[in-house]
Parts: structure tokens; C-alpha cells; sequence
């Protein structure tokens, strides 16, 4: 029995380090996430301000310039998929449901008779992706807590180059999008071709109401120079690499969040083990006591017997 006590209460001991461990990593993520949140906000009103620009030299320039990266392929047989991920775990559920959805896509494009080329930015979805035989055709880690515009620019100019030169003829991207630390929703978004690209058809929301009232209000003629062709040529680069940047900036605060609400959850687990312990141990030693107590009552019986 006192072996028994001595190994509930070694578990318990390695229990709250773990506890301790959980809660310093929460306080971590909490931190960071404060700060992703801030440069979210930052990039919100210029990244939509992009797309808007971006979608508005595209119609006033009437048909699309001659330039490759604007040239729509005559078929789709090779898709790239991008997914966007995490270097590092214990975020629940963040990294798995980026790679489940990239490889069901994968899938569905398989079965229109589309070859997926795999993209990966994050050690997470890359092993995961070689793990699955699905060996990515390149791969973009060790940024994922805090990326720069360097890092998307990086991965926004092998993109072009990819669908340039015919090594893909459209490309999509999975992130998480972040709403709140304990909500993150996977977005799936087509980014090349420029005529196809989901994300010149959404306005989010930016906190200007401008998406649902604008259209009743008048808007500007606005005059173009040089003409929108050739703004065209100078904004494309800009939106695909301001559009990744957005998808790291989301899937990074969506990591802190989910980070966060993995260690509180592991941590109140971790104190409701330690009291169901704790209530084990002195179950342990009341059975012990008491047993030593009938031992010496049988004793006292037997002398006086």
C-alpha cells in the first residue's frame, strides 16, 4: 500500500509539472496572439483596398492585358494547392484541418481528371503531405510564429513563376481565417488565374459598411494614368503577394488562438487529474490507517485475551 501512495503521488507531482508546463505555454500564445491580432487590423484596410483596386483597373481596363501572369490557361490539368499550416503542434485540431482539406481537395481534383501539385508553408502540413506519399513540390518553414512580407513575397513569387511556366494552371490556397481565439475557420480560396480568383469576388469587411451599403450610393468616375492596362500589369504582382501575406497573418493569429485554447483546456485537465489523484492518494492512506488500526485492536484483543 505505501508503494502505491509513493507512485500516485510521484503522478501527481508529474502532473503539475505538466499543469505548469500548459498554463506557461497558454500565457505565451495569449501574448502572441494580441500581437497578431494588431497586425491583422494593420493589414485588413490595405489588403481589401488591393483587391479593390485591383478588381476595378480590371473592369475599367475591359479585357485583360497581354502579360502571362494575366493569361488564362486554355485547360486546367495541374492544380497547385498551397497549404498554409503551422511549424510547430499542440494547437488542437489547426494543423490537421488544413492537410485533411488540401488532401480532399486533392482528391476531388483527381477525380476531374487534375493533377495536384502540393505546396506547403509550414513544417506541419509539409511532413504530414510526405507522411501521405504526397511529397510537396516545395516547401516554406520556419516563419510561421511571426511572418514577413519577405516570407509571402517568397512564396508569392514561386507561385507566379509556377503558373507562368505552365508548371500549374490555377492555383488555391487553405489557411484558417481567424474570427476569435476559440474560432478559426478553414477558407479555401483560388488565387490564379486572375479571372477566377475568389478573393477579387468577396468584400470583407473592414468595418466601414462599405460592402452592403455602398452600392446605393454614388461612386467616383475615377481617371486612369497610365491607363488601366498597364496599372493592371503593376497591381497583380502586388495583389497575389498581399493576399498570401493576409493568409499567414490569419493562419498565424488563428495558431496563437487555437494554441491558447489547446493549453487552457490541457490545463483544467490537468488540475481535475491532480484532484481525482489527490482523492486517490487519501483514499490510499485512510485504507492504510485504518488498516493499521485493526491491527492493533486484533493485537490488544489477542494480549488480553
Amino acid at each position: 500500500m505505501a508503494k502505491s501512495q509513493r507512485d500516485v503521488r510521484n503522478r501527481i507531482s508529474a502532473v503539475k509539472n505538466i499543469e505548469k508546463i500548459a498554463r506557461a505555454l497558454e500565457l505565451v500564445a495569449a501574448a502572441r496572439l494580441r500581437r497578431a491580432e494588431q497586425r491583422i487590423e494593420a493589414l485588413r484596410p490595405y489588403a481589401n483596398a488591393i483587391r479593390r483596386m485591383t478588381r476595378q483597373a480590371a473592369e475599367a481596363a475591359g479585357r485583360v492585358p497581354s502579360l502571362p501572369i494575366l493569361e488564362e490557361h486554355e485547360s486546367v490539368s495541374r492544380v497547385g494547392l498551397l497549404l498554409i499550416a503551422g511549424d510547430r503542434g499542440l494547437a488542437g485540431a489547426f494543423n490537421s484541418n488544413i492537410v485533411r482539406a488540401g488532401v480532399a481537395a486533392g482528391r476531388e481534383h483527381a477525380a476531374a481528371g487534375h493533377t495536384p501539385v502540393y505546396f506547403a508553408s509550414g513544417r506541419r502540413p509539409a511532413t504530414s503531405l510526405t507522411f501521405r506519399g504526397l511529397e510537396p513540390a516545395e516547401s516554406f518553414t520556419g516563419f510561421t510564429d511571426r511572418p514577413s512580407f519577405a516570407d509571402a513575397r517568397r512564396i508569392a513569387d514561386r507561385l507566379m513563376a509556377a503558373y507562368v511556366d505552365n508548371e500549374v494552371d490555377q492555383v488555391e490556397i487553405f489557411y484558417n481565417g481567424y474570427y476569435s481565439p476559440v474560432s478559426q475557420v478553414v477558407r479555401r480560396e483560388t488565387l490564379l488565374p486572375l479571372q477566377q480568383a475568389t478573393l477579387l469576388d468577396e468584400e470583407e469587411d473592414d468595418g466601414d459598411e462599405s460592402s452592403s451599403e455602398g452600392e446605393s450610393e454614388p461612386r467616383a468616375l475615377v481617371e486612369y494614368e497610365p491607363d488601366p492596362e498597364e496599372i493592371l500589369k503593376r497591381l497583380v504582382p502586388d495583389y497575389v503577394e498581399i493576399s498570401i501575406y493576409r493568409a499567414l497573418l490569419e493562419s498565424t493569429a488563428s495558431e496563437h488562438g487555437a494554441r491558447m485554447t489547446a493549453m487552457h483546456n490541457a490545463s483544467d485537465n490537468a488540475r481535475d487529474l491532480i484532484k481525482n489523484l489527490t482523492l486517490e492518494m487519501n483514499r490510499a492512506r485512510q485504507a492504510e490507517i485504518t488498516q493499521e488500526i485493526l491491527e492493533v485492536v486484533a493485537g490488544a484483543e489477542g494480549l488480553s485475551g
